[in-house]
């Protein structure tokens, strides 16, 4: 076993250096290094010497990876390929050439096929050879080259030589040096006397820093006792927990504040997220938090290059060095869900957390949004176009007209979603964000009922899997419709469909109710795996949640994701299952399970460690790696065996209850991202016509009537385009209506003028009301221009209209033992000993009254862009050096945006309107994107949606693709007649953390948008006068800090933009009379949802967080008002 582990890794290692030859250029290099390891074959390059007759090149790259005589499948290969050049001889009259060819070359095949050998012989006396019976169909040199590759490669497919070499593994760009730069790091750590600044002179040998000689160490006051001839290492060296003392460096002194030593232990060095050092080679080596929130989305994946390099071992790597708590689980009943018929299945947004799909057993479909507890969208089940499906469908209805969902499901990036149904058919819808929900496909997919129904994407082409009472899985094209594979075997009805890919092989595991499992490629060969289930029961087969574990010896993210069964069978004996794949047998059986239960036993995966199954009335659950049970899930008023689903963090439980209830429960974590409280439940059942809080839907979302059925789409797809041709069925429900927007739409604005309950906000007058921090800069005071925190949460950084940054950092001690962002300690204006100044930006040739600051932090925090009108400069954020300087005006930048998976790749506004997609390293314009009609004031990536958003202060919002940077969609803002913006207002855009929605700002409104089609679905505008400055979304996307002009900040809810709190400006500014000083930039805390930081005009920056830890700007007890604003919804 330990050898063949060193195989693959030896194996793995190729591929790398393959990987690098071809970053680096070195092509040639690369297919040599393919045929002297024969470890990948290269098809696009073989093709290419094939199609450009390089017959030598063709058989010199052929030989390193088989011989004529390996086997028939080589022998044949070879034999087409020196046929074709004899016959390409002949056709240019080469008859020496070709007699060579035919002695040298093909009379190695003359000893197995004398006949043939002679008759090639004989095509020499020919004067064409085309006369000969078999070759009359010869055309052309390159028509011929084109059929004999399309040869070659189904002989090269099927020739067991070439298997695992046919396909690049995938491997993100630059990993080699990655690892290089991992290990140096490694080796840094391991030094007895790490330096801050370490200088790599070579490769060939290991690195160790020298202790120089003039460095003075700082002794901790809490231990006097200290050894100071030892050296103290900082904390962000270490992958792990430490016991090791920290000292702060010289070259870490402060502005203001004290310097404090404190003793780490392990547990606070958990709770620690420290700035990054300086890694070797240029790297950024950063330790990130382990404290992980479910529902937070974590992105590994970071551009390497020359000049901005980024490792960083981020919360995906680190989390699982923490053991799952099992105490947090979801327990607490946050919502109950009413559905007017039984609910049969369930599954929840992959991306949106709290968006849940419902099927019910009359067929019908819900969409609720469990954070409102509102259904979003219902429809009734209807047969899009009943003339496209078969007869004995056709048959089936009319015996018994009823429908059931067996099964619905979302698509891997919820951008689809499929409804399998008990009765023949497949309905596909697409997915666009809020309820922008449209008719896709109809499949008349099965004889019977259809049972399950999972959706995959190998060579990235969209299929969804299809099972049913017919015994057989089908594979369809979910953007066509046409069936792509057949694939039988099953001699019982199919019950589930498990879709997975393993080491770059993607194949289906399938069971069915006689308790057989089964395993298949997407090819009709047959399945390649036949395990009995335990017990032959009815089974459902599911892997675990992505389990990215870091390995510290390899430096590297190791998938172990594990396979686990559940089912139960006539008997009604129920078997929880983990599988050893590799020997195809089951690795340990989980004990608890009922042993005469009434029907099938559901079960689902938590994340990466914990197993639930709903049993027994209850919810029961085991560690992956216990077969005893560890807890029960009493959630009360279950069924015996309900259906159970999590979402994809494992803070929210949908479980379906008696009386056509489904339950939510959740996390502590849960809770907050409902913001539901701990003590009760919301009893939310209300549907798109009666709810307070409802989003109207969009007319545009409606089923097209236009266009034709495409002509390759079998019968037995139904196109939604023909649904009002021919027979389609009249009623089906669109939930789009004029009469029915109308009335929702007044029901919005009659509710959000209410003056009782929901509309009531909570009023801030006092500063004993709410905890807040004022952060004070040096020097002249300047008005904060923008501001932000970094992302790892322990410093704010703002832009005065000086062109001056701010830098406040907290410190890490005996007080705040996280060292992030808090109003119970002050932060330290902080700035590194060898700069002798703050970050700077040049004004040189800016226009100071007319400039728009604007800046941009990296997603490590290792490097600032930044521009006040002038030349835009890179800076170290460690040393605060200028790296570098671009761009100078005019026309100066507006707006900048770091790529968020390649650093190097930055997007900037401009003042005469343009957007430039800029390369950093070398110093280059990519694009240039032209369509704004004044400066660009707003840019932010989705890379979800593959999108660019910009916005600027022609009020206009424009998307743009990501691939090749073309233009998709523009919108003109809306605004009331009474409410004309004032010239040269700048309109700001951010994304929700589920990267479909963005909040657009406006110094006259405030407005959610989706990116894919620019549907306005909610709209702020303040009933007066008063203008906003800056408005943000909280870091949980649950809420909206707008200040304003007047100096007010209101709290809103993001989902619904209904004003919650303001905190009026006597509360944060009171006793000094210092002109009009207002609130001008905001910030949000990237950990904390309720905290919050405000930038004034004076030059000061102010942390606001409610009165109480934990509690929320909306529970709070204060005095409430009454909301002055109304909710428009964009038609």
């Amino acid at each position: 076993m330990a050898s063949e582990k060193r195989s693959a890794l030896n194996k793995e290692l190729l591929f790398l250096i393959l990987q690098f030859c071809n970053d680096e250029g070195y092509k040639r290099t690369a297919h040599i290094f393919e045929r002297e390891s024969g470890c990948y074959f290269d098809m696009e390059f073989f093709e290419d010497l094939v199609l450009n007759g390089k017959w030598n090149k063709v058989e010199k790259y052929l030989s390193g990876f088989t011989s004529i005589n390996d086997n028939k499948y080589s022998t044949k290969i070879y034999f087409e390929i020196r046929k074709l050049n004899f016959l390409e001889a002949l056709d240019k009259n080469d008859r020496a050439k070709a007699l060579d060819i035919l002695m040298k070359d093909l009379k190695v095949f003359a000893q197995d096929n004398e006949e043939l050998y002679r008759e090639m012989t004989q095509l020499l006396t020919l004067d064409n050879f085309r006369e000969h019976e078999l070759l009359s169909m010869y055309e052309d040199a390159e028509s011929s080259r084109k059929i004999l590759m399309d040869e070659l490669k189904k002989l090269i497919e099927v020739n067991p030589i070439f298997h695992g070499k046919l396909k690049f593994p995938v491997i993100k760009s630059q990993r080699l040096r990655r690892l290089i730069n991992q290990g140096l790091n490694w080796q840094h750590i391991q030094c007895k006397y790490p330096q801050p600044n370490p200088d790599i002179e070579t490769l060939f040998e290991d690195h160790v820093c020298q202790w120089p000689q003039d460095h003075l160490f700082m002794q901790s006051t809490d231990n006097p006792q200290l050894d100071a001839s030892l050296p103290v290492f900082p904390s962000s060296w270490f992958c792990g927990p430490s016991t090791v003392t920290q000292a702060v460096s010289r070259e870490d002194i402060c502005v203001s504040g004290p310097i404090t030593s404190v003793a780490t232990t392990s547990d606070n060095m958990r709770d620690s997220n420290t700035m990054s050092q300086n890694s070797l080679l240029g790297a950024e080596y950063e330790v990130a938090s382990t404290v992980l929130h479910p529902g937070q989305n974590h992105s590994p994946e970071s551009s390497v290059s020359d000049d901005l390099p980024i490792i960083s071992m981020d919360n995906v790597m680190l989390q699982n060095f923490e053991p799952v708590s099992h105490t947090d689980l979801p327990k607490t009943v946050a919502r109950i869900l009413n559905e007017s018929s039984s609910p049969m299945s369930m599954d929840f947004h992959p991306v949106q957390q709290t968006c849940l799909l419902v099927g019910t057993d009359i067929g019908d479909i819900g969409l609720w949004d469990v954070n409102l507890g509102v259904k979003m969208l219902s429809r009734n089940f209807t047969v899009w176009n009943i003339g496209a499906c078969s007869t004995m469908f056709k048959t089936a209805m009319m015996k018994d007209p009823c429908m059931s969902v067996n099964r619905i499901a979302w698509s891997p990036n919820g951008s689809f979603f499929g409804i399998a149904y008990s009765k023949h058919i497949v309905q596909l819808y697409s997915y666009h964000g809020v309820i922008d929900v449209q008719q896709k496909l109809e499949i008349d997919a099965h004889v019977g009922g259809v049972n399950d129904l999972a959706f995959a994407t190998p060579s990235k082409q969209q299929l969804v899997i299809t099972g049913g009472d017919d015994r057989l899985i089908k594979v369809w094209d979910v953007i066509t419709g046409v069936q792509m594979h057949n694939l039988e075997g099953h001699e019982a009805p199919v019950y589930s469909l498990c879709p997975h890919c393993k080491d770059g092989i993607h194949f289906i595991f399938s069971t069915s109710v006689d308790g057989k499992i089964k395993a298949w490629l997407y090819d009709n060969m047959g399945a390649r795996v036949h395990i009995d289930a335990p017990g032959l029961a009815c089974t459902t087969i599911a892997y675990s949640a992505d389990n990215k574990r870091f390995d510290l010896f390899s430096m590297n993210l190791a998938d172990n994701k594990r396979l686990f069964s559940c089912g139960t069978n006539k008997n009604g004996e129920s078997f929880l299952v983990e599988w050893n794949e590799s020997e195809g047998d089951a690795k340990r059986t989980y004990q608890g399970l009922c042993e005469n239960s009434s029907a099938v036993v559901q079960f689902s995966p938590i994340k990466e460690k914990l197993l639930a199954a709903a049993d027994d009335h209850v919810i029961k659950i085991w560690d992956m790696d216990k077969v005893e049970q560890l807890t029960i899930i009493d959630a009360g008023d279950l069924p015996a065996n309900p259906h159970i689903r999590f979402n994809k963090y494992g803070t929210l439980l949908a479980v379906i209850a008696s009386e056509n209830k489904i339950k939510i429960l959740a996390t502590a974590y849960g809770l907050q991202l409902l913001n539901a409280s701990v003590t009760g439940f919301v009893n939310s059942s209300s549907d798109v016509s009666d709810g307070p809080r409802k989003h109207v839907i969009n007319p545009s979302s409606s089923v097209s009537n236009s266009g034709e059925a495409d002509a390759h789409v079998p019968t037995h797809v139904i196109n939604p385009s023909v649904a009002n041709s021919g027979e389609a069925d009249a009623h089906v429900p669109t939930n789009c209506d004029e009469e029915r927007i109308k009335d929702a739409k007044q029901k919005i604005i009659d509710n959000a003028n209410n003056k009782s309950g929901v509309c009531k906000i909570i009023q801030i007058s006092m500063p004993s009301q709410c905890k807040s921090l004022q952060l004070n800069g040096c020097g002249e005071a300047d008005k904060i221009s923008r501001l932000i925190y970094t992302n790892a949460g322990n410093a704010i950084l703002a832009l005065a209209s000086n062109a001056t940054h701010l830098l406040w950092k907290w410190p890490q001690n005996d007080l705040n033992l996280s060292g992030k962002a808090t109003t119970d300690v002050p932060p330290q204006l902080w700035q590194p000993r060898s700069c002798s100044r703050m970050m700077t930006n040049d004004l040189t040739d800016s226009t100071p009254e007319e400039a728009v600051p604007c800046f941009a932090l990296s997603k490590n925090d290792s490097y600032l862009l930044s521009a006040s009108g002038g030349i835009i400069s890179l800076f170290n954020m460690l040393t605060f050096k200028r790296m570098m300087s671009f761009m100078s005006p005019s026309p100066a930048a507006t707006s900048l945006a770091f790529h968020p998976q390649d650093n190097n790749i930055v997007a900037i506004g401009m003042d005469d309107s343009t957007i430039l997609i800029y390369h950093v390293r070398f110093t280059e314009v990519k694009s240039k994107l032209q369509g704004h009609s004044g400066r660009v004031t707003g840019l932010a990536f989705s890379t979800a949606m593959d999108l660019l958003v910009s916005s600027g202060e022609d009020a206009q919002i424009f998307t743009w693709n990501l691939g090749g940077w073309g233009k998709c969609k523009s919108k003109q803002l809306q605004f009331p007649d009474e409410r004309i913006p004032v010239r040269g207002s700048n309109t700001m855009v951010q994304f929700h953390q589920d990267q479909v929605l963005f909040l657009v700002v406006h110094e006259t409104q405030l407005s959610i948008y989706e990116a894919k089609e620019l549907g306005c679905v909610q709209q702020w505008i303040p009933e007066d006068s008063a203008r906003i400055s800056q408005a943000t979304l909280s870091c949980d996307s649950q809420m909206v800090f707008a200040c304003f002009i007047g100096g007010i900040v209101s709290i809103f809810g993001a989902s619904d933009l209904q004003l919650k709190c303001q905190i009026l400006p006597i509360s944060y500014l009171p006793y000094t009379p210092r002109g009009n000083v207002h609130p001008h930039a905001v910030a949000a805390n990237p950990h904390k949802p309720t905290q919050f930081a405000v930038g004034l005009t004076d030059g000061a920056v102010i942390v606001f967080e409610p009165q109480k830890p934990g509690n929320s700007w909306y529970l709070a007890e204060y005095e409430p008002a009454t909301a002055s604003s109304y909710l428009l919804q964009d038609d």
